[in-house]
């Protein structure tokens, strides 16, 4: 982690803490769950690398950032607003955006209602639906695929945190990154996600245990509460965004996707990345479905920085 400098930055009422590295036209690097900033180590060094000035931030209850204890502090509009701060004490009018896992969420957001600031998007693995305008999405999820559902499970306050100390950081991290079938989204009845799910044997070639201890440290430290309030706030963010109901999201975009991404296949999202809709709600949309599970920021580190630098350069020539 030599050659990135450290900071944090006062932004929307919490300190966030940032990894920088590198000048140039701004690229803001936005992480998921459970992941924090240290996930675009590949992407970091090679964009600074090639002219870019790279901001990878631990998102609002994560590592190094804040952690409000309220979920209604995990709406959307604040992580929008987060990020929209964070720019302005960069001094940067603009950012090229990267977002991956719920970072992907906050980053469609952050077009949707801040276009202005994003001078297009790389986003990794979930893609940007229509809001349904009468279904609450945690009742949705919790209706096509029951209970036991990680996402319903983590809805109660305490809970999950509870069933996660049973475990030490560093399994948990392994359980929840190395996930495997989609199958293994939904915990039979009576039982935990986080007892369900498997620790595996070994560690694939994309990641190291020292990153991993890197991470389980941090949440050893801070816990998982900031982390799983993303999914509490699900509801509040649906009926906050009523009023956007409808609205596309114009800003020049690439999706990336892994094909045996867990996601993939659930949800419908084979069928709908492929088909019209989403580029109806995203005109100018590319998508690319590569080899890969759902990290694939990591897994898939080269083709994805790639794909990322060459959208990116394109969009810098045009505007030139």
């Amino acid at each position: 982690m030599s050659e990135i400098s450290h900071r944090r930055i006062r932004t929307n009422g919490i300190w966030m803490h940032v990894a920088e590295k590198g000048k140039g036209p701004l690229v803001l690097l936005i992480h998921g769950f459970p992941q924090l900033w240290s996930s675009w180590l590949h992407q970091i060094h090679h964009l600074a690398d090639h002219g870019y000035r790279v901001v990878a931030p631990d998102m609002r209850g994560y590592g190094d950032t804040d952690s409000p204890p309220d979920a209604a502090s995990y709406a959307v509009f604040h992580l929008v607003a987060d990020l929209v701060g964070l720019l302005d004490q960069l001094g940067e009018e603009q950012a090229f955006v990267v977002g991956h896992d719920w970072g992907a969420q906050v980053a469609w957001h952050l077009c949707l209602l801040r276009p202005d600031r994003v001078r297009a998007l790389v986003n990794l693995g979930v893609p940007y639906r229509a809001r349904a305008p009468d279904s609450p999405p945690v009742e949705s999820i919790t209706k096509m695929l029951g209970e036991g559902c990680y996402i319903s499970q983590f809805q109660e306050p305490g809970r999950a945190e509870a069933s996660f100390a049973r475990h030490d950081c560093l399994t948990v991290l392994k359980k929840f990154l190395l996930i495997g079938a989609p199958e293994n989204l939904t915990a039979p009845p009576g039982v935990e996600i986080i007892d369900f799910l498997e620790a595996p044997s070994s560690l694939p070639p994309w990641i190291t245990e020292e990153e991993l201890r890197y991470s389980a440290g941090m949440f050893e430290k801070t816990g998982f509460t900031g982390a799983l309030n993303y999914y509490r706030a699900m509801n509040l963010t649906w009926e906050l965004m009523a009023p956007w109901q409808g609205t596309k999201i114009t800003t020049p975009t690439k999706f990336i996707l892994g094909d045996k991404d867990l996601g993939f296949r659930s949800f419908g999202t084979e069928h709908y990345v492929k088909g019209e809709e989403f580029k109806s709600l995203v005109p100018n949309l590319e998508v690319v479905v590569i080899d890969g599970h759902h990290f694939i920021q990591q897994e898939s580190a080269a083709r994805v920085t790639q794909e990322i630098s060459t959208f990116f350069g394109t969009k810098l020539s045009s505007s030139l």
